[in-house]
């Protein structure tokens, strides 16, 4: 019963700047990988920074059953329920015990 979500994953294609150095492209370059059967969850509540602008950083977590490996890596971000959110670090890739991935973890920001 829990892991019933659907997210997309979504990696950067490459664009260049006016000055020629090499920049991630979310647009129409970006690749949009759907991914069924997954858990996102809330992680660490909310932050707000007031200071230049009002800003809300919330955290999630995202998590696959046993057995489930993504093509996740921390420079993508993660499209659920009409919001985008950042991999923020790391993937954690859990050892299966006799190898494999026994299911991975990921921590993620949304920022609003």
């Amino acid at each position: 019963m829990l892991y019933l979500q659907d997210i997309l994953i979504v990696r950067p294609g490459t664009a260049v700047d006016e000055y020629g150095n090499e920049k991630p492209d979310w647009g129409a370059g970006a690749a949009r990988m759907p991914v069924s059967g997954v858990n996102v969850q809330p992680n660490g509540g909310a932050t707000e920074d007031t200071d230049d602008k009002q800003v809300t950083v919330t955290g999630w977590r995202l998590y696959t059953p046993r057995g489930m490996d993504l093509d996740l890596r921390e420079t993508d971000r993660v499209e659920a329920w009409g919001t985008t959110m950042q991999v923020a670090g790391k993937v954690a890739r859990w050892p299966a015990p006799g190898g494999g991935v026994h299911h991975i973890e990921a921590d993620l920001r949304e920022v609003a």
